[in-house]
């Protein structure tokens, strides 16, 4: 799961970039720029559901600041 998760939010990255570039490039009419972006929509929705998953089955623990503790 340590390599999984960058890999993906370098992916959505890219996608958004190649989104960006057919958008420049095709004046806002272009289908690659829509698809692009829907693939960048997906790709988010997979990961975010995937570390809900990799949580519940304790494949990644959460360290952040415990609540009420002093």
């Amino acid at each position: 799961m340590k390599w999984i998760i960058p890999v993906v939010l370098l992916i959505i990255v890219a996608s958004l970039g190649s989104a960006l570039y057919y958008m420049m490039k095709g004046r806002g009419n272009s289908s690659k720029m829509v698809h692009s972006l829907m693939l960048r929509i997906g790709l988010s929705i997979a990961l975010f559901i995937g570390i809900l998953v990799a949580h519940y089955f304790g494949l990644i623990e959460s360290t952040g600041i415990k609540v009420g503790t002093n």
